[in-house]
């Protein structure tokens, strides 16, 4: 049935040389047409930890240069050099070129073969068989030949666009990773800087731990105080050390990750950095609809890409069942003598067409018709499993943007307060009114709401980093550069990053 189905078209394409590639037809997006709408995604701009009066104006973020949206110079600078550093990016621009080269291998089909070939043949043939009593036979030719396969039902073309298709994935992929790049490098950014922070407090909890066991251990050797109270104070410094010697081995992990990202040393002379606390990101980037998300996100982009070199392949999967058409031929100059190849009588041509026509294969065609229609299925389903990865990605941090500043403020009450009842706690145990313990209670508190603040704070800025991201913010430098296209780098020379 297939068989005759397909022998009806091929008049038409015998005609006008069609192509057997189904319509393109881009999947209806599986998503809902809005982004979530609730508590959870309802911004709280009294925040203390707001943006800070910088906007971005409405603009979405794929519109929105990395350089505006990241207010640190000194992350800026790290940004830049692992743009051009990156190990990962320069394999993702390296397969662009690949796959470029592979896509004009498969353009060349569609043009005639040209080729000069010489040769010289010597043959010695034995007495009682060479004709004429010629047991040896020179001869020499020159010629040019050229061969050609005329795609008469698109065979040729459906692989040229399904190899044109799968290079432009390849770019918008590697488009991907260049914002996936500078989303990773702020984010180690800013761990570094978190552990900063951390480190600080541990610090100042270890000095304050210090001086609460020296005092103790003076009143236990004088004889007013208990052992019980000096082991607690005690505690409390060991700990802290602990938690110090830990952090001190995690900020320099995360600083190495950081280089890893770069692709080299971070140089002594970067810029002066933000502390934590002081970054200011943009915070107000609109969310748009989702449909958006298709022309922002090179990640979907690329999947299409992926789908419509499926579709060109079912289109040569069908060309498979039809005859292949080639034309062969040569022109040149053949002589028993080297001398005589220019002669006005050594000329010397062939002309062979010749027709293929597929009559038992196996079933290896049938077969190659249907892996072709199932691999586009599978195209299908990786590109509505993109555009439903970018949604969650996006509403998840909208969710965060709505909370995280009110949970910050919360948090930094909470440390407030944790800090006011360790003053109370160590006034009541100098005045004899209450235990030890209550001061040890306190301290190891406020040393958790401290940490609690800090990772909130680090979390809301990564989350607005990766929204930036998740919305197609990174690939630009600047507000309102032109967009560049998904197969340059960012400084637009190739042969720099490689």
């Amino acid at each position: 049935m297939l068989r005759h189905t397909l022998a009806a078209a091929a008049v038409a394409a015998l005609a006008a040389g069609c192509s057997f590639q189904p319509a393109f037809q881009r999947p209806v997006s599986p998503v809902a047409d809005t982004f979530p709408a609730g508590p959870a995604y309802e911004r709280s701009d009294a925040a203390p930890d707001a943006s800070g009066g910088r906007s971005a104006q409405g603009l979405p973020a794929a519109d929105i240069g990395w350089r505006d949206f990241f207010a640190d110079a000194r992350l800026q600078r790290v940004i830049e050099l692992a743009l051009q550093n990156n190990r990962d990016l320069r394999t993702s621009i390296l397969n662009v070129e690949a796959v470029r080269a592979q896509y004009l291998i498969a353009r060349a089909d569609l043009f005639p073969a040209l080729d000069i070939d010489a040769s010289a043949t010597r043959q010695r043939t034995p007495p009682s068989l060479a004709a004429a009593g010629r047991t040896q036979v020179r001869q020499y030719s020159v010629g040019l030949g050229a061969s050609w396969e005329l795609d008469f039902f698109g065979r040729i073309r459906s692989l040229k666009d399904e190899a044109l298709a799968q290079y432009l994935s390849t770019a918008e992929a590697r488009k991907s990773a260049e914002l996936a790049l500078v989303a990773a490098v702020a984010d180690q950014y800013l761990a570094v800087l978190a552990y900063d922070d951390l480190l600080a407090i541990t610090r100042n909890t270890l000095k304050t731990a210090q001086e609460s066991f020296d005092i103790t251990k003076l009143q236990f050797d004088t004889g007013t105080g208990s052992e019980l109270d000096l082991r607690q104070a005690q505690s409390v410094v060991q700990q802290a050390q602990a938690n110090l010697q830990s952090q001190l081995r995690l900020r320099a992990q995360a600083e190495n990750a950081l280089t890893l990202l770069v692709g080299q040393p971070l140089p002594a002379d970067l810029p002066a950095g933000v502390a934590l606390g002081d970054q200011n990101l943009l915070a107000d980037i609109p969310a748009g609809l989702p449909s958006d998300l298709i022309a922002r996100r090179p990640d979907i982009a690329a999947a299409e890409q992926a789908l419509r070199a499926a579709n060109a392949d079912i289109g040569a999967a069908r060309a498979a069942f039809f005859p292949r058409i080639s034309l062969t031929g040569s022109f040149g100059t053949l002589s028993p003598t080297l001398g005589g190849l220019f002669d006005s009588n050594s000329e010397a041509w062939s002309f062979v067409p010749q027709l293929t026509l597929p009559i038992f294969t196996g079933g290896a065609a049938t077969a190659g018709y249907e892996l072709a229609k199932v691999r586009q299925r599978i195209e299908v389903a990786n590109y509505e499993k993109t555009i439903q990865t970018a949604f969650r990605e996006v509403a998840d941090g909208l969710a965060a943007r709505g909370t995280f500043d009110e949970q910050i403020r919360q948090l930094a009450g909470l440390t407030d307060s944790q800090n006011r009842r360790l003053e109370l706690s160590d006034l009541r145990y100098r005045n004899g009114v209450d235990s030890y313990l209550a001061v040890l209670t306190a301290q190891t508190d406020l040393y958790a709401a401290q940490q609690s603040l800090i990772s909130a704070r680090l979390q809301r800025l990564t989350n607005l980093v990766d929204l930036y991201q998740a919305l197609g913010g990174g690939w630009l430098e600047r507000t309102g550069d032109q967009p560049r296209p998904a197969d340059t780098t960012a400084s637009g020379d190739v042969e720099a990053q490689k």
